[in-house]
């Protein structure tokens, strides 16, 4: 299970929402690259309003993940395509539900 999180809030800039929405798609690619990362989620919550959702089992995998590409992708991009400040919001996980597959 994992046992941290991070979130991040992003606000698109006016007329950017379909760049910002290709960018969170691109970066669930680069997510599968990273070992430590067990899931990522780039998500809109309304129109020009997003958030990107990751877990990690610990604190290492986590601090990669802000090291890896995806955080030096968002640095770069992010004053072209969002209007608030990037905040992560570092997260302890209580309890979950992981999917089961049956075959």
């Amino acid at each position: 299970m994992s046992k941290l999180a991070l979130w991040v809030m992003l606000k698109a800039k006016p007329g950017r929402e379909a760049e910002a929405e290709v960018f969170l798609k691109q970066g669930a690619e680069l997510a599968r690259n990273e070992a430590s990362t067990h899931t990522w989620y780039g998500v809109k919550i309304t129109q020009g309003v997003y958030a990107v959702f990751g877990t990690f089992h610990d604190e290492e995998g986590r601090e990669a993940h802000l090291n890896g590409d995806i955080a030096k992708a968002l640095m770069v991009r992010a004053p072209e395509l969002f209007s608030n400040v990037l905040q992560v919001e570092k997260m302890d996980i209580l309890s979950n539900k992981d999917a089961h597959v049956i075959h």
